[in-house]
Formats: structure tokens, sequence, C-alpha cells
């Protein structure tokens, strides 16, 4: 409304600054009446003054001149319009009182003269004031104006936004009709594409029903036109198991499931079609003339490649179908997964009439070569890498005429037949143990995949080992079947001879062989044992050389295994062989049959041994055998775990019977009742076979047989026994004992020598008859002590050190002392000896 910023600085005084600045300011003049009247020169200007005033009066006498004031823009521009107007009349006003003083006769007229003159001059005093205040009050109607047209606009403002409110509501309110009519007319267009979108899917059942059921149809398999088809047939049935809500959705289902199978068929009939003439035009081309193998080969492959992308399409129609998503047309996948198979019978059928017979021919024509007519694994090596390029041509074109392996090994496990027709038969007649293990040798580590290697096969690579298990399976069920022969007929039931009894001489014998072949000493050095040669392997071993001439089982028996029994011989041979070619498992419960059977055959031998020779000849032949056998297990993965051998036990059963028939009451039912909780009822008895257990169990039984007796033989003149004898002479007793020990200890290390090899064995079992026989003095001192003494208990040991009284008993620890002297425990052994014994790592401790 005002478009000058003065508006907002109200001032009474806007003038420029300049004229401010140049303009005297106002001073107020004194009254006359303040003024002092002090002589009569400043009565005359008194006087002179009035004169000027009353012609400034006088000159000023009538209205002033009228004037076109410029309208003002802003209180500025009206502040200096006003000011301007009462400027020109002040000065107007002062030109007046240059005139004549008018005349005065006498003093009261001087004084009345001098009074309004005093009154006019009081009133040009306040001029300034009045002129401000006419200003005010200039301003102030002014104002008055603008408020007026201020408060007029803002009225106006309020009856204006008063409409636009009421716009504002009719526009809102038509803006929500409009909003909902949009809203109907969107739900009436969705409602009207849902009956369209849910009329397709069944107003399409009737030209896809004519057009499958159509004369010709088949025609149409292999269009693109055929395959939209059964997509929308797809589209259809999930629409339909998706909405089972729908009125007739379950009858439109079913019909639409009927179709699909109509198109599906159509689909076999013509791949199956397809097979059959491809097939009749190489079967025609056969019979026409006689094919080499060159010709044969491409005829059978090229034929069948030419149509084979076409056909792996329409097929691929089939197979999608076959597995579908959770709860889409349940119960549909069965029948799509059956044409499918059939597809896949039909072609294996078809390449089977081709191929197979060839195939066959080639095994035959392997089977009569000189080189492998007789041998078992020339055979199934070259009869196996001639079938793994056959399946691997077969793997390449079943990939083109399908998608994906299903169905595809049961083909080659087919085409296999005639490999496993020749070879089965040959596993099955061949009895020697040695090719049977070359065959699955062969088979394992050149067809099946190394356990040890995680990395899966490729995508498109053809598993092998899958259509060869069967192969590796006869050969192993064989060599499991020959290995149990062995152990029941050369282990469990063999008869040794007497020269094979003939301990300690066989030792001897293979000691003088050793002998032979050892180079004589460079050095100057005293040998001061001589080396029994039947020698115990430091570390275990397992036999790999199967081929080698010198023995009978096809390792050399001329080293180590001289001095060794047949049957612990056989044993370690046969874990040898059939280590790490059968299962895991079947492998434990042979090894454990093995070990059982070893070692009853070698506590058999003990036996013989001790009642030909000494007992002293059968306890060590039966330590230095068990001490080999679990030396040499210990190189086979055995897991010592084996399930119960479970029986059920009806002694109890016949002695119950027994017993009531002896006692007479065998009829009377409350005999039976009394004795049904106790041992009327069979038990059930388990076996735990053990091997390891059993082996140790037993090697510890004969190590305490062999020291307890030579114990005995050493204390028997200090024995509780003898003791009780009357007359007993303990001192007597006691010489004795120890002339028995001089006696006993070199023969004790002779019988050593002669059947253990390692020193420190040797030394251990010593050392063990020293330690009982301690013990046995011990338990006898402790016996005399409390019949000298009658004592309840004593000391073990003598409080005296040094020698005793030669007619008094030794104590503990001097008859101790005598016995470390007497055998000699560590002594023996020379310098170089303790070397060579730290080198060993055969030692098996007790």
């Amino acid at each position: 409304m005002y478009d000058d910023a003065s508006f907002y600085t109200f001032i009474p005084s806007a003038a420029p600054q300049e004229d401010r600045q140049t303009t005297p300011k106002h001073k107020r003049r004194q009254s006359l009446l303040k003024q002092p009247n002090e002589d009569a020169q400043a009565n005359e200007r008194t006087l002179d003054v009035i004169g000027e005033l009353s012609t400034a009066v006088q000159q000023n006498a009538g209205p002033p001149k009228a004037t076109l004031s410029r309208r003002a823009q802003s209180y500025s521009d009206f502040h200096y319009a006003a000011k301007a107007v009462l400027d020109r009349d002040v000065s107007l006003g002062k030109g007046k009182g240059t005139g004549s003083y008018p005349g005065i006769k006498d003093d009261l007229e001087f004084a009345d003269w001098y009074d309004d003159l005093e009154n006019d001059l009081l009133d040009a005093s306040h001029e300034e004031y009045t002129d401000y205040l006419k200003q005010l009050d200039l301003y102030s109607s002014h104002l008055d104006s603008l408020l007026s047209d201020t408060t007029n606009t803002l009225d106006l403002l309020t009856s204006l936004s008063d409409s636009f409110k009421d716009v504002e509501a009719q526009t809102t309110t038509f803006q929500n009709q409009c909003d909902g009519l949009t809203q109907e007319q969107k739900r009436l267009t969705q409602l009207a594409d849902g009956i369209s979108h849910n009329l397709k899917y069944y107003s399409f059942l009737e030209p896809v029903t004519r057009r499958l059921n159509a004369p010709g149809a088949g025609s149409l398999v292999r269009s693109q036109e055929f395959s939209s088809m059964l997509a929308r047939l797809d589209e259809c049935l999930e629409y339909m198991a998706a909405h089972p809500e729908h009125r007739e959705a379950s009858t439109y289902r079913s019909r639409y499931r009927l179709l699909m199978t109509r198109g599906l068929t159509l689909i076999r009939v013509n791949f199956v079609n397809g097979l059959k003439e491809i097939s009749a035009d190489v079967l025609k081309r056969i019979a026409e003339r006689q094919l080499n193998d060159t010709t044969m080969s491409a005829l059978l492959y090229a034929k069948f490649r030419v149509g084979a992308s076409e056909l792996k399409e329409v097929a691929q129609e089939i197979r999608k179908r076959t597995v579908r998503a959770p709860g889409v047309d349940t119960g549909a996948e069965s029948e799509y997964l059956g044409l499918m198979n059939e597809l896949y019978t039909s072609y294996s059928a078809t390449r089977g009439k081709l191929i197979i017979p060839w195939i066959t021919k080639k095994i035959r024509d392997v089977a009569v070569a000189p080189s492998t007519s007789k041998e078992l694994v020339s055979f199934a090596r070259n009869s196996i890498s001639y079938m793994r390029e056959m399946c691997s041509y077969e793997y390449d074109l079943w990939r083109e005429w399908f998608e994906g392996e299903d169905g595809l090994y049961d083909f080659l496990e087919s085409a296999c037949e005639p490999l496993y027709d020749e070879l089965r038969p040959r596993i099955i007649h061949e009895n020697d143990i040695l090719k049977l293990c070359e065959l699955c040798t062969l088979l394992q580590t050149r067809y099946m995949p190394d356990q040890e290697d995680d990395e899966p096969l490729a995508a498109n690579e053809l598993d092998f080992s899958v259509l060869i298990q069967p192969a590796l399976e006869d050969a192993q069920t064989r060599l499991v079947f020959r290995t149990q022969a062995i152990l029941r007929d050369e282990i469990e039931r063999y008869k040794p001879k007497p020269d094979v009894l003939d301990y300690p001489a066989c030792n001897r014998k293979v000691s003088l062989s050793g002998m032979k072949t050892q180079r004589p000493p460079t050095s100057g050095r005293k040998v001061s044992n001589a080396e029994p040669t039947t020698p115990m392997p430091k570390t275990p071993m397992i036999v790999e050389g199967g081929d080698s001439p010198n023995g009978q089982w096809g390792f050399d028996t001329q080293a180590a295994f001289q001095g060794w029994y047949p049957t612990l011989r056989k044993a370690i041979w046969l874990l040898s062989r059939i280590y790490r070619l059968v299962n895991s498992t079947v492998f434990d419960d042979l090894a454990h049959q093995i070990v059982h059977q070893t070692t009853f055959s070698l506590h058999h031998a003990s036996t013989l041994i001790s009642n030909n020779r000494t007992p002293a000849d059968g306890h060590l032949f039966l330590i230095k055998h068990l001490l080999i056998l679990k030396q040499q297990i210990v190189a086979f993965d055995i897991e010592y775990v084996v399930t119960p051998d479970i029986n059920i036990d009806f002694s109890g059963v016949t002695n119950t019977f027994y017993e009531l028939r002896e006692r007479g009451g065998l009829f009377d039912p409350r005999n039976l009742w009394k004795r049904m909780g106790g041992n009327l009822l069979p038990k059930v008895v388990e076996n735990m076979l053990d091997a390891k257990v059993e082996l140790d169990g037993r090697l510890r039984g004969v190590i305490t047989d062999f020291t307890t007796a030579f114990a005995d033989k050493i204390t028997n003149p200090i024995s509780e026994t003898a003791a009780a004898k009357k007359g007993f002479d303990s001192l007597k007793a006691v010489n004795q004992a120890k002339s028995i020990a001089e006696k006993e200890v070199p023969l004790l290390r002779k019988k050593l020598d002669e059947y253990i090899d390692d020193r420190r064995t040797r030394e251990t079992l010593v050392s063990a008859v020293q330690d009982l026989v301690v013990q046995r003095y011990e338990a006898f001192y402790e016996r005399q002590m409390r019949e000298k003494h009658g004592e309840t208990g004593s000391s073990r040991r003598g409080s005296k050190k040094g020698k005793g009284r030669e007619d008094d008993v030794w104590d503990v620890d001097m008859f101790e002392e005598w016995a470390g002297g007497v055998f000699m425990v560590g002594k023996v052994l020379g310098r170089e000896e303790e070397e060579d014994s730290d080198r060993g790592s055969g030692r098996v401790s007790f």
C-alpha cells in the first residue's frame, strides 16, 4: 500500500540532512513582561519592533494566495508540503508588520495597544508549537484515514478468505466424489480383467481338445506351436490347482490332465517312431553288406547323431514335467515319469539291439585270444578297457539324445552284460589267490576313484566305477571265499609234521644258513654271541612281492620268514594279500578270524613241542611267535571292535530235566514252575572275539608260565611245601637254591638265545625270572623270621648291611644283591650291543 519506507519511521521533521545542517535552530524568545525595562533605548527598540509588526500585519491583511500543492505520495511528502504552506504564511505575516504605527492618543490607548501587542507577541512566540500541533492533527487525521482503509481492506480480505474456504470445501467434496468414481471404475476394470483372465483358462479347453484329438495331431509334435500349447496346458493346470474353490475347477483340472497326457503320449509315439526309423535304416545297411569295424562304428554313431538334437527337444517336453513344484498337479508326476522311462527304455532297447551283439563278438574275440584265454588278469584288463571305450562313446551319444543321466547307467549296465557273463565264470573258477588279488588291485587302482580324493567328477564325465563295481564285488567275494578256505585248510586244520616241530633244531638250521650269507667282520672287535638266524623283523611288514619265485605263496621265504611256524607265515601272508583289497569291515572280520586261528594253532604247536622237548621250549616257541604276530598285525589297520558271537545255551534246560528225572518230579507242574526262574530257560551267551585282547592275554599267560617254571625250579628247596617237611634246614635249603640258580641261569640264557632275537626282550625275561625268584625268597625269609621270633610280621629288609653270618640265612637285600650278580641282567650286553638295541624298534613290552 505504501511504497515509501519512511512510512515506518514516524519523525515530525523529515527534512533532508543538508537542510537541517544549514537552517539555524529556532530559539524561543523571552516574554516582554519578563524582559527588563532598563532604559529608554530599550523602549525605542520595542517601538521599532512594534512598528515592524504592525506593518507586517497590514501587509498580510487578507487571505493567502491559493497554491496547488502536490499530492503527498508518502508521509514524508505530506510533512514537507504542510511545512512549506506554514512557512509561506509566516513570511506573509512578517511582511505586513513593516507598515506605519497606528495613532496612539493617550496612555490608555497605548496600554490597550500594548496589551494587544503583547498578546500578539505571545501568540507569535507560540506559533511554532501551534504549527506543530496542527501538523500532528494533520498526521492523526491521515493515519485515521489509513486505519480506516486498512480496516476496510482487512474486511475485504476476510470475506475473500471465507469465500476461498467455501470454494476449497466444495473442491474437496468434488475431488472425493471423483476419487470414489475412479476407484469404482478401477474396481470394475479389475473385475472385468479378472473375469477375462479366469475365463481364458476355461475357454482354452475346447480348442485344445479339438487340436489334440484331431486326425494327424502327431505331425505337430516337432513344431513350436505344439510346445506353446503344452505350456498353456501347464498354466491351466497350475491355475486349477491354485484355485480349487472355483466352481468346476476339479472337473477342468482332470480334463486338462487328460489332455496333457494325450500330448505327451503323442511325443512318446513320435520319439519311438523316430528311433525305429533310424534303427531300421541302420539294420538294413548292416544286412546289405559286410562292414568292417570303422564303417560299423561310423554307421552306428553318425546315423544316430543326425536327428538327435530335434528328438532331444521333443523328449525334453516330457522330462521337464516329471519334476514339478510341491503341491502342483499332485499325482501326475508318476504318470509323466513313466512316459519318460518309456523313452529311456525304447532308446536302450533300440541301441541294445545294435551294439550288444557287436560287444559280445568283441568280448568273445578277446576271450579266445592266446594271451588272454587262460589268464584271468590279462582277459580282465583287455576286455574292461574295451568296455570302457564303448561306454564312453555311448555316454556321449546319450548326452546328445537326453538331458541328464537318468536311465543312462541302467542302459550301460545292460551293455556290459557280455563282459559280466564272460568274466564272472572265470572269477568263480579261479583258485589262485594271487591272481584274484591282482585282479582286485587292477580294478581298484585303474577304474575305481581314490577314496582320499574328495574332488567330485566333472558334470559331463562318465563314472565308470559304477559299471565295474559288480565285477569288483565278484572278485572280492571270491577272494574272501578263498581266504576263508586257506584259513580253514592251512591254518585251522593244519597238522604239523615232526620236522616242523623240531625246535630248537629248526632255529639252528636257519642260523647256519644265515651265517653262510653273513660277511666277515672287518673290525677287530670280538663278537661275543652268535646271532640267531631266525630274525624277528624290527618293524611290521606287508608282503608286496607276490610274484617272487622263492616261496610257495609268492614271497621270499629264505630271509626273515624261514624260522616262522607255517601257520604264522601263512597268516601274515594272507593279511598282506587281502589288505586294502576288500572292504574295511570285511577285512577286520577276516583279520580277527586269522589272528584267532593262528593264535590257537601256535598254542597247539607249543603244546606238542612241550610234550616232545621241554616245557621251556614250548613256552619260548609260543612267546617268539606271538611276539612276531603282535608286531606284524600293527601294520594292518585292524579295528578291534568285533560284533559279539551270540549263541543260545540250552545246557541249563537239559540239566534241569535230568535233575527232575532223577528226583522223580519230571511231570509235576509245581516243580517245573519252581525251576522256571532258574535254569529252565535257555541263556544267550555272547562270546567277544577280540583278536588283539586274546593275543595279549595268551602272550602274558605264556610269559607268566615260562618265568614261573624257572622260578619254581630255582626256589623249589625254599618253597612253602619243602619248608613244611620235617627236618627242614633253612640254611641248607638256601644254599641249595643258590646252587640251582647258578646252574639254571646259564641254561635260561642259552634257551633264550636259541629262540629270542631281541636282546632287550631276552633281558626282560631274565629280569622277570629274577624278580620272581627274589619275591619267593622274600616270602621264605618272612616265614623264617616269624617262626624264629614268633612275630606276626617282620620287616622285609634286614637292618644290617654287608655279609651276615655264614651259619645264618641271608636277608632279602643280601640275596637280591647275590641274585643280581648271578642273573647279570643288563650286564651281558656290551656297549656295541646296547647301541644296536637302541636302534631297534621291534621290542615289545610285556
